[in-house]
């Protein structure tokens, strides 16, 4: 009983304090005249930091199915609490085309540079190292807004593509993100919480593990489901209160930011330095979920410029398909193997079904916003 109480309360305590570290860090950001869309990457950062803490901690342990578990499985339940729910809650999430396509592209690039290292096709040094090179551009481009890239030498529609893009999603965030200018305060107030968080974070993944032990939950379940879910509690809040103020480039940036650094910070880093050791098949089963489903996501809000209800509705439906998968594969149920096979293409199918359809417009969506892109 008494690591249920300790995980309760040491969650409750990380998702509040993860808010003060977010609010901080984006009033030192603002201080620091950084843009707005450099001000979603550093509260992304902060945001993360309790599933971030928590891989670690669980890889610290030798516990590599926990840690991988969550930082996949928190990127599953960011697409379908950040963007599915979002889209539901709102009635649809109006995206530029650009957005979807500059954000998404960065998005799938890291999932698959995390495929292969997780499958065991590259060096986790090799995949990190790309990785980081795509992160690293992405971020030089919002740092710049897309100014100086004439140095790059690239052809004049790409130069202007790429600004274009960068200053759609400027426009977007610097409605939903508008913090305070700093203080010195706001810069201990922030060092204060991040000690806090990375502490009951790992006081979490801790109890969260011998509950498993204890009561024989597999690893895979701890980490991708329970763990995954608690700790990105705090982006889902925000992006479904962001998607209802209709800001979809906001609540896009939120979910794909999310999973890159996940990615990068919580997985493959620690995975350099510890080992991620030899990947069980329902760390797989998870790697491939997270990529398919953010393949899917990001071809029905780049074909219908945004997500509709349904298609929101589908992706939670999807997300549930995944948690059946995951615990029958924990559990190693009798034919789970053919029970993945169905869920897996069954919402697959489902998915790929509504990027061609059709889907209506409010008619108060103005010109620029309807015109191909």
């Amino acid at each position: 009983m008494l690591p249920l109480v300790v995980f309760v309360l040491a969650a409750a305590a990380s998702l509040a304090t993860s808010w003060l570290l977010v609010s901080r860090l984006e009033r030192i950001g603002e201080r620091l005249g950084l843009s707005e869309a450099l001000l979603g990457i550093l509260a992304a950062l902060a945001a993360d930091a309790p599933e971030i803490t928590a891989a670690i901690s669980a890889l610290t342990s030798h516990e590599q199915s926990v840690g991988a578990g969550v930082v996949l499985g928190s990127n599953v339940f960011n697409l379908a609490a950040l963007l599915g729910l979002g889209a539901v809650v709102a009635g649809q999430i109006m995206l530029f085309r650009k957005v979807v396509a500059l954000g998404g592209s960065v998005a799938m690039l890291i999932a698959l540079c995390c495929l292969v290292v997780v499958t065991g096709l590259l060096p986790v040094a090799v995949g990190l190292a790309i990785a980081l090179v795509v992160l690293a551009g992405y971020l030089v481009l919002l740092g710049t807004e897309g100014q100086g890239l004439e140095r790059l030498r690239l052809p004049g529609g790409v130069l202007t593509w790429l600004r274009s893009a960068v200053t759609e999603e400027e426009i977007e965030l610097e409605e939903a993100i508008r913090p305070q200018r700093g203080r010195w305060p706001d810069a201990v107030l922030a060092f204060g919480a991040l000690i806090v968080v990375v502490g009951v974070s790992v006081v979490m993944e801790r109890s969260a593990a011998r509950l498993g032990t204890r009561y024989g939950i597999p690893e895979i379940v701890i980490g991708g489901l329970v763990l995954a879910a608690v700790t990105s509690l705090p982006n889902a809040v925000s992006a479904v209160y962001l998607a209802g103020r209709g800001r979809g480039a906001a609540t896009l940036s939120t979910a794909l930011n999310s999973n890159t650094i996940n990615v990068v910070v919580g997985l493959l880093l620690p995975g350099l330095i510890l080992g991620l050791g030899r990947t069980a098949v329902p760390t797989e089963l998870v790697m491939w979920w997270y990529a398919g489903l953010s393949a899917a996501v990001l071809a029905l809000a780049y074909w219908h410029r945004g997500l509709s209800r349904r298609a929101g509705s589908l992706v939670i439906a999807a997300y549930a398909a995944f948690t059946v998968s995951v615990l029958v594969t924990g559990y190693a149920l009798p034919g789970y193997q053919w029970t993945i096979i169905a869920l897996s293409v069954g919402s697959a199918l489902l998915l790929t079904a509504a990027i061609p359809a059709g889907l209506r417009r409010p008619a108060a969506v103005s010109a620029a916003e309807t015109e191909p892109r």
